[in-house]
């Protein structure tokens, strides 16, 4: 769920108004509407003020990534199995993957 749903349904669960959220969160009923419909990315911190003026509280949590995200533990396993000339091959191409990402982030910029 996305900020916007979340807050969205937690208002209409509460059986608020936009305007009521607004009046008990201290902001207005544009900037309510605005973040519903994705106008605008509030900090968490905002969240956080918006939820507890409808007595919810915002948790967060830190899961695992699946398999494919190796532990340091597993690469020093893996790279011990390798030649010299192996670990170099695999560090030259860990560093053209890292490279295209970066120039795709950027907007194909080099910085």
């Amino acid at each position: 769920m996305n900020v916007p749903e979340l807050l969205r349904a937690s208002r209409q669960e509460r059986g608020l108004t936009q305007a009521q959220l607004a009046r008990r969160a201290g902001t207005t009923q544009s900037y309510i509407g605005r973040i519903e419909r994705g106008e605008v990315s509030p900090s968490v911190q905002t969240i956080q003020r918006l939820l507890y003026a409808m007595g919810r509280r915002l948790t967060l949590g830190v899961e695992s990534l699946p398999h494919g995200n190796p532990t340091t533990a597993e690469l020093r396993a893996a790279y011990e199995g390798m030649t010299a000339t192996e670990r170099i091959r695999h560090a030259i191409e860990l560093s053209e993957y890292a490279t295209r990402i970066a120039e795709s982030t950027a907007g194909g910029r080099r910085t």
